[in-house]
Order: structure tokens, then sequence, then C-alpha cells
């Protein structure tokens, strides 16, 4: 359910741009585009939020602008996630070091939770952009669709 719960959000963040481009890009599989299959994603984002686009009746204006603000998230969700391996591999050889070196861990996850929050907030940003873009009514709309999914 919890997963259900982040691709909608996601889906909508897309449209409304988000989640699904913060918690997608893991590649977990189970509905997320299949495990570490970013261009399958991107796929699957496209058409959530073209179909969204649809609902709405967006115009072509309306779509070309979402549609950059949907790219422009995905390119930095697929940039964050390539940079995992480095951390993986910091991570392992802290865990097979004698003596593992807690500061250096610490600092490891600040950094990814510094980049996960800075990612955040731009999808927060792009959120902003797209209400912007959108008419009172189309958020409307968007609004109601998002509460029926929520009461699934």
């Amino acid at each position: 359910m919890w997963k259900k719960t982040l691709l909608t959000v996601a889906g909508v963040a897309a449209i409304a741009v988000g989640y699904l481009a913060l918690t997608g890009f893991r590649g977990h599989g189970h509905g997320c585009g299949g495990r570490g299959d970013p261009a399958r994603m991107e796929r699957m984002i496209s058409s959530h939020l073209d179909d969204v686009l649809d609902d709405l009746d967006a115009t072509a204006e309306q779509r070309a602008k979402i549609t950059a603000v949907k790219d422009r998230l995905v390119a930095e969700g697929k940039a964050l996630r390539e940079g995992k391996e480095g951390l993986h591999q910091d991570l392992v050889a802290q865990w097979e070091s004698p003596n593992p070196d807690v500061a250096r861990l610490h600092a490891l996850v600040d950094q990814k939770g510094d980049a996960m929050k800075g990612f955040a907030h731009k999808v927060a940003d792009g959120l902003a952009e797209v209400h912007g873009i959108l008419t009172p009514e189309q958020r409307a709309k968007l609004s109601k669709k998002m509460k029926r999914h929520h009461e699934e």
C-alpha cells in the first residue's frame, strides 16, 4: 500500500511534479518500473503525466511547460541515483575495515541526506511551478483526483 501511495503521489508529482522522481529512481521494482531501470521509470512517469494532462484538458503551452519541469526533475533524479554506487563502495569499505571510521560513516550519511534534501526542495519548487501553470479549475480537478486516490 505504501508503494502504491508513493507511486500515485509521484505520478501526480510528475504533473504536479514530484515524489515519483524522488522515490522511483531507487529502482526497487514492485511497480516502480523494474529494478534499476531508469529508462523504464522515465517512460512510466511520462505516461502518467500525459494521462493526467489529458484529464485536465491541458493546453499545448501548459503541456510543454509542465513536461519541461518533469524532464528537469527526472534528469536530476537520475543523477542522484547514479551517485549511489560510490556511496555503496564507501559503506562496504567501512564495513570490511577492521576499525570502521564512524566519522566517515556519519559524513557519508550526511552527504547523501543533504543531496536528497536538496532534490526534495527542487521537487517542491517544481510543484509550485506547476501550480502556477495550471488554472484554478485544473488545480481543483487534480486535488479531487488526489483525494480520491488516497481514499482507495
